[in-house]
């Protein structure tokens, strides 16, 4: 049984769903139909949030797709000590990476988002570590990435 206080609760809720839906034509122009599509006005907003919120993330993600130089792989740990720090020295402004890969110790340089933005380091410490070459790596962004995202 519907009472009038049910009835009147009811009105007044189609009543605020109604003032928050716009109505949008959009037509067909191959075929010369209308469709109408109701939407909430807040779904804009929404999405228009959902998107600056997913350009913040990827401008502080931690790692991205990039490249890196394999130096060297070696199983002697003081050998692949010894070349990182000499990279670090020669480079002092690019990160060196020692991993350990059972039974070797891998040495990789570098952050590069392209394969072009190598090339010159790969030529100057081919010349130190003969068969160095380039893979494909997660990597860190630099500083100066972050601040390029932001302006553009």
């Amino acid at each position: 049984m519907l009472d009038f206080q049910t009835l009147g609760m009811g009105i007044l809720l189609l009543i605020s769903a109604q003032s928050t839906v716009a109505q949008v034509v959009k037509t067909d122009t191959l075929q010369g139909g209308a469709i109408r599509v109701y939407q909430d006005n807040r779904m804009a907003l929404l999405e228009k949030k959902q998107a600056e919120y997913n350009e913040k993330v990827n401008l502080t993600r931690k790692y991205s797709h990039g490249f890196r130089i394999q130096v060297l792989n070696t199983n002697d740990r003081n050998e692949a000590t010894a070349a990182k720090t000499k990279l670090l020295q020669l480079f002092p402004g690019e990160k060196v990476y020692l991993m350990y890969q059972e039974p070797n110790f891998r040495v990789r340089f570098g952050n590069f988002r392209k394969q072009s933005d190598a090339d010159d380091f790969l030529q100057q410490i081919n010349k130190l570590y003969p068969g160095v070459f380039l893979i494909p790596s997660p990597i860190e962004p630099k500083p100066e990435w972050l601040k390029e995202g932001a302006e553009d």
